[in-house]
């Protein structure tokens, strides 16, 4: 097996763990959550406060009011999970763009778990689709207008999360949930906290704007260089946000595999470093808004391994007036969201994208 390449430069063999274990890699939060009542249970309850304190919340309900599609009545679920692109903070030296301090929705992805939360599909919705956003409120009471023929990821930079929500379910005709948000910062510490991720690129990959190099080959990358990876568009494929969607998706692969080693369970101080850790990168809606909360959703997911995720990416055709954005697809769209609303499995022929990336198999998933 080739050796791993390490922030440090010196490589090893490293063994890959079996492909049966692989299937355990989402329970992790369910783990991580069993532990925290644990720690609570031996006296030591300040942590748990500690880690509640951690989370940050948004009532994203009130912001939307009454005009939303109708809850499910199946026993499904939909998430809306953004990584944000703010270069504020700890996030401006991450990730290279703008230090113009705003924000934008850098990849976004509707999770939707399957009545019996055995099973669940993931679509991604490229940042740079060309959609018509709907009038919104965000959080703070702010009103903004409809805007037509804008990218989506203006939703975020104009409202932030309520706008971003209003106009996914202004797209999909499908109820979110919940939402979930994971910074730059936080991303990177995290994968650090894990101990990095191994991955096998089939080729080079080389992107002095997202600050990556790597061989073609196995590596163990540390937060920075994951970061690096799941943000790169010019150095791989045909340079668009689609082929950096393959390169995440193959991403979320390695990391659940990489959560799975870790061994968390058998190691307290690992187990509270990882959820404080994770509690301090990610913004809720309120109805997650506390460690309970998160407890027993991440509990609702424990039953759902890599074999049983769906990877999709929302069917669209490249803008023949710029090249660098996208369109829906209308039909084969609607067959996605169709489906999801059904909480049927996404036909194959929606799957096949127009617009190719052609950034597919860049990175071995295993």
């Amino acid at each position: 097996m080739p050796a791993e390449s390490t922030p440090g430069g010196r490589g090893k063999s490293r063994r890959r763990a079996p492909r049966d274990t692989r299937r355990k890699g989402l329970k992790v939060a369910a783990w991580t959550a069993a532990g925290i009542v644990l720690l609570g249970g031996t006296g030591a309850g300040y942590l748990y406060f500690k880690l509640n304190g951690n989370i940050q919340s948004l009532d994203i309900d009130q912001a939307l009011g009454t005009d939303r599609p109708e809850k499910a009545d199946d026993g499904s679920e939909n998430i809306l999970v953004l990584g944000s692109d703010t270069r504020s903070g700890g996030n401006r030296k991450l990730g290279g763009g703008t230090d113009d301090g705003s924000a934008r929705s850098d990849t976004a992805m509707v999770v939707h778990v399957h009545k019996g939360h055995k099973k669940a599909s993931v679509v991604s919705l490229p940042r740079d689709t060309i959609v018509d956003r709907p009038a919104c409120t965000d959080t703070g009471g702010g009103s903004h207008p409809a805007a037509s023929g804008v990218m989506f990821n203006s939703a975020y930079s104009t409202g932030g999360a309520a706008c971003t929500v209003k106009t996914v379910e202004s797209m999909t005709d499908l109820r979110m949930d919940h939402y979930l948000e994971v910074d730059f910062s936080g991303f990177e510490k995290l994968v650090d906290e894990l101990g990095g991720v191994e991955v096998t690129t089939t080729e080079d990959i080389a992107d002095p704007d997202s600050h990556l190099d790597l061989k073609a080959g196995t590596h163990r990358l540390d937060g920075e260089q994951s970061l690096g990876l799941v943000r790169t568009r010019h150095g791989v494929g045909d340079g668009s946000d689609l082929g950096r969607i393959q390169l995440q998706q193959s991403f979320v692969k390695a990391l659940m595999r990489q959560v799975q080693e870790v061994g968390v369970l058998s190691n307290p101080k690992k187990l509270y470093d990882l959820a404080d850790t994770a509690t301090k990168a990610v913004t809720t809606d309120s109805g997650l808004g506390s460690v309970n909360s998160l407890m027993s959703f991440a509990d609702g997911l424990k039953g759902i391994g890599p074999g049983h995720l769906t990877m999709a990416t929302m069917p669209v055709r490249y803008d023949p007036a710029d090249p660098n954005r996208v369109l829906p697809v209308e039909d084969e769209s609607r067959l996605v969201w169709d489906a999801l609303k059904h909480d049927r499995p996404i036909p194959r022929s929606a799957m096949e994208n127009p617009a190719a990336g052609e950034a597919r198999g860049v990175i071995d998933a295993g």
